[in-house]
């Protein structure tokens, strides 16, 4: 494990947010260095320590979404909790928070406010539609985003209903798009005069920004992007096809050339001339005729048969992994792409290893999620300056 130092050391993070999108910013935030000072409610906590699976009690979210924080308690809606979030703030890089907008200026800690303790201080602010607009009062939910983005429409069954993701897309792709923008506004503090600003992060423009030209396509058209199933409206062949012994592979044929050795691949290299199947056009026009041609020939191989063709070919196709697959994986082991994570709970928790890599200062998972208010001591201690006997009042108190 390399122990060059870390891109981000010496920035403060302040963590005010919950659940996946603002907490995903700050890790990312982390995992490559920064101080993150994670705050939750002393009683309820981040409310994903209670969300989805769990092994011993213990939220796999909580452990992977929290993980490289400080997990202090503080009592954002009590005045004084609300003070010592300002010191902590004016002590900080960045603070990221996912509240429903206006509620930091309801506990009196509006970016007017911070700023004006802290110039320097970069805000990022995450909500489901944005800090302003018609729909910025609503609640922030991914599956909202996902629906109203034009994510959900354009995914499903030909003739079937729209698909909502089984994972937290809304939420991991704001993270994202959050950290970028983060870090953005941190390095136009270093080159123009040092002055912090707002970061306005939603749910929903990150998805739609993902449509690529699908708005041009319907502002110069009127023409709408309709559910394909496994198919693309602009590329063919591109599909999942279950071999002889019940695998699944995903092929695509996004390059002429690419689409020409997937049909040598199927033992078909004169459809190449074919008028039905010679260009990206016709294929797209005879995609079911096409992927017929695919399914039948991947349907009497099985899965190591498949890929040795499609390999032999030089033709883009991967077996279509299950998370036991990915386990077993030998290019996952030799890239590291899953770390191990010692964890006073669980003993050691897989999770994914940090990304994208830095060849000089890569970022590294020091340690998972951890339990509710484990840093207070030596935040309040070390960040503040307060002594026993302040903490001990503050928690007595239910501040902390």
């Amino acid at each position: 494990m390399t122990t060059a130092p870390l891109p981000l050391e010496g920035l403060r993070v302040l963590d005010l947010s919950t659940v996946v999108a603002g907490p995903v910013i700050a890790r990312n935030l982390g995992d490559f260095g920064a101080e993150v000072i994670k705050v939750e409610h002393p009683v309820h906590g981040d409310s994903s320590r209670a969300l989805g699976y769990k092994v011993r009690g213990e939220s796999l979210w909580w452990k992977t979404v929290n993980r490289n924080k400080l997990p202090i308690t503080l009592n954002l809606a009590d005045p004084r909790g609300a003070e010592l979030c300002r010191e902590l703030a004016k002590r900080s890089d960045v603070l990221v928070e996912n509240f429903r907008p206006g509620t930091l200026e309801r506990w009196g800690l509006g970016p007017e406010v911070l700023l004006g303790d802290n110039p320097r201080l970069v805000i990022t602010r995450v909500s489901g539609f944005g800090q302003d607009g018609p729909y910025a009062g609503r609640p922030g939910f991914g599956t909202l985003a996902e629906s109203l983005s034009g994510f959900a429409g354009t995914h499903g069954e030909e003739g079937g209903p729209p698909q909502l993701p089984a994972i937290a897309l809304a939420d991991e792709s704001a993270g994202i798009w959050g950290t970028m923008a983060t870090l953005m506004a941190l390095l136009h503090r270093e080159r123009n005069g040092g002055a912090g600003q707002v970061v306005d992060v939603s749910l929903y423009e990150p998805l739609f920004a993902m449509l690529g030209p699908l708005p041009a396509l319907y502002d110069l058209t009127g023409q709408e992007s309709t559910r394909l199933g496994n198919r693309m409206p602009f590329t063919a062949p591109r599909g999942a096809y279950v071999t002889a012994d019940g695998h699944w592979i995903g092929v695509s044929g996004t390059s002429p050339a690419v689409a020409h050795r997937i049909l040598a691949a199927v033992g078909r290299p004169e459809l190449v001339e074919d008028p039905r199947f010679a260009t990206n056009d016709a294929r797209l026009e005879h995609a079911e005729e096409l992927d017929a041609i695919i399914a039948e020939w991947v349907g009497r191989h099985s899965l190591d048969e498949a890929l040795a063709a499609f390999e032999a070919a030089d033709a883009a196709a991967a077996p279509i992994y299950r998370m036991a697959d990915v386990f077993t994986d030998p290019h996952f082991a030799a890239r590291g792409t899953i770390t191990r994570v010692p964890d006073e709970d669980l003993g050691e928790i897989a999770m994914a290893d940090v990304v994208p890599r830095l060849s000089v200062s890569p970022g590294r998972v020091r340690w998972a999620g951890g339990a509710l208010g484990a840093a207070n001591n030596q935040v309040y201690r070390e960040v503040l300056g307060l002594d026993d006997a302040q903490i001990a009042r503050l928690r007595a108190e239910g501040t902390i």
